[in-house]
């Protein structure tokens, strides 16, 4: 664990002190009750939005013209977090937590609206990223939240109840967004959603401003911005940017561009993760790598997902989402689990097992382009893997604040944030110049009949090239996975 300076042993008395007082309270008892409401009901603005927007996703794209570029609506989101997460990073470590969640929250109703009147693809994925840097600023906000207002025993609580909070979107989520898409269009699935901003807003930020709304300590909010880590974080945003765009042109003067991003990557990467983040280090390194390894083979994957059950085998979009509805509960069951106590001393070997059923589930996804296949059986595999995603992601979050001191929550947290983001731009963009490459555009173009319910044929392969490389990536998680824990 990260050692504390001097400075911090007064923030180390208080919370010791509030740890002795309260020793049996939960994340529901009379100190966290407000807070925890609050926060857990922004996770669940989230949880809606990524729920309803995936299933209107294929519908959107479709009647945008704009197949060809569906992976950049996913990847859009991804790349202007990556900024937004520095930046939460450091204003919340100076500052405190709550201008950049109240901030971040007003930029994700903001981007909804764009995309929801959008009149062709780009400006829809103008509004993702507009979207992209609300989540980022929202999501690191919520860490330093977390680390500063919640003893570590009860930390794995709120992160099983943050995975708990998936369960009714994912559920409610693609029923209430397909029936919305098939009888309203898939407009008021955009612009109906930042309705819901108003319920987080209203709990949340008054909790926060109570318990966690300040800075570390008076000498962090003294310090200026990190320049620096500000023009790391553009360089990571616009290379991550000009690889995505480069892997949708297929061309060779795309190379330009291509040969930018990544020189723009390398020295931002360098700069912005933990040393050894890349080789794997055992402890906070490998942490952050696995955050990465998962969430971007995982969810790459389920983003083509829907448009596949659409495409190869003609269900509407209502049930092509509701084939996703069982992860939701699997992934809380999976963070349920790991927040046990008495699985503290094995959390490693567990986190090692969710890894390999995300690793199986990616494998076993692509089966039903096989006709003779039941739709259904995709549900299965998904929740299962689902329930491997649940273990891995609460425990890599319970990870890092236990082996960050209060000070660098925000920029460990920005660093676990910008893994996960960048793992997902990149991923989404070879995964995107794959699908494109085998027929991803033909694809689009029968789309039109399967949402329409007829038949839909062909370029199976297409989405193949996306899930068996994601497979690939996620095994490689299962090593890093044994690489977490310092005392073995």
């Amino acid at each position: 664990m990260t050692a504390l300076e001097p400075h911090d042993a007064e923030v180390t008395a208080a919370l010791v002190e509030t740890t002795a007082v309260e020793p049996a309270e939960g994340v529901l008892g009379r100190t966290h009750r407000a807070l925890s409401i609050g926060i857990v009901s922004v996770v669940l603005l989230i949880a809606f939005e990524a729920t309803a927007v995936g299933t209107a996703m294929p519908v959107a794209a479709r009647e945008l013209h704009g197949i060809p570029l569906y992976a950049f609506a996913f990847s859009a989101y991804f790349t202007t977090s990556l900024f937004a997460m520095v930046l939460s990073g450091q204003w919340a470590d100076r500052r405190g937590p709550l201008a950049p969640l109240a901030t971040g929250i007003g930029a994700f109703g903001v981007g909804l609206l764009l995309s929801g009147t959008a009149g062709n693809m780009w400006t829809f994925i103008l509004g993702r990223a507009v979207q992209g840097v609300g989540g980022g600023l929202v999501i690191v906000a919520l860490y330093v939240v977390i680390g500063r207002a919640y003893p570590e025993r009860i930390r794995p609580s709120i992160m099983a109840a943050f995975s708990a909070a998936w369960i009714v979107p994912s559920v409610v989520g693609p029923l209430a967004s397909g029936t919305v898409t098939e009888h309203l269009g898939w407009r008021w699935v955009f612009v109906g959603i930042p309705v819901l901003i108003l319920l987080p807003l209203g709990l949340a930020l008054p909790a926060i401003r109570r318990m966690a709304g300040g800075p570390a300590d008076a000498r962090a909010a003294a310090e200026p911005f990190d320049g620096r880590r500000i023009r790391l974080a553009l360089g990571i945003s616009a290379g991550a940017g000009l690889l995505q765009y480069a892997g949708q042109e297929l061309r060779w003067l795309s190379l330009v561009p291509a040969l930018a991003g990544a020189a723009l990557l390398v020295p931002a990467v360098r700069g912005l993760l933990p040393p050894g983040t890349v080789r794997a280090a055992r402890g906070l390194p490998a942490v952050i790598l696995l955050r990465g390894i998962s969430a971007g083979s995982f969810i790459v994957a389920e983003s083509f997902v829907p448009l596949m059950l659409v495409t190869q085998r003609g269900l509407s979009p209502t049930m092509a989402g509701l084939s996703l509805a069982a992860g939701g509960l699997t992934w809380a069951l999976g963070s349920y689990v790991l927040a046990r106590p008495r699985l503290e001393p094995h959390r490693g070997a567990l986190m090692t097992a969710g890894m390999v059923l995300v690793t199986l589930s990616i494998v076993a996804a692509p089966s039903v382009l096989i006709e003779a296949v039941p739709v259904w059986t995709l549900a299965v595999v998904w929740g299962v893997g689902c329930f491997g995603m649940g273990m891995v992601i609460a425990s890599t979050s319970v990870l890092l604040l236990k082996l960050s001191a209060p000070e660098e929550a925000g920029a460990n947290s920005a660093a676990l944030q910008i893994s996960d983001g960048l793992s997902n731009a990149l991923l989404l963009a070879a995964g995107g110049a794959a699908f494109a490459a085998l027929g991803g555009g033909a694809v689009g173009a029968a789309a039109h009949g399967a949402v329409g319910g007829g038949a839909v044929a062909a370029h199976p392969g297409a989405f193949t090239v996306v899930f068996l490389p994601m497979a690939a990536v996620a095994l490689v998680g299962v090593w890093v996975a044994t690489r977490v824990r310092t005392d073995v």
